[in-house]
């Protein structure tokens, strides 16, 4: 899935370090198209945390984004970074 070309109409939901800058670059591009999403602290929630940890299987990489309810990736950019 690219998600750089998301179509509208999905659910994206990112679990991401507040000082991470690869989550500050996802959070940029889908604020810019104005694509809404959901954003959750998993550095200090741990309860979030867990529900990345369970998404991504253990991979602390952030971004780690979940489209529709389904996992798509860890990391921004191209090459993947987080």
């Amino acid at each position: 899935m690219d998600l750089e070309r998301l179509e509208p109409g999905h659910r994206v939901e990112m679990y991401v370090s507040p000082t991470c800058p690869y989550c500050e670059q996802a959070r940029a591009h889908f604020d810019a198209r104005q694509y809404p999403y959901a954003v959750y602290d998993a550095q200090n929630d741990a309860a979030r945390r867990a529900e990345m940890f369970a998404f991504t299987g253990g991979d602390p990489t952030v971004p780690a984004i979940v489209v529709d309810g389904a996992y798509v990736q860890s990391g921004w950019g191209s090459p993947l970074r987080g």
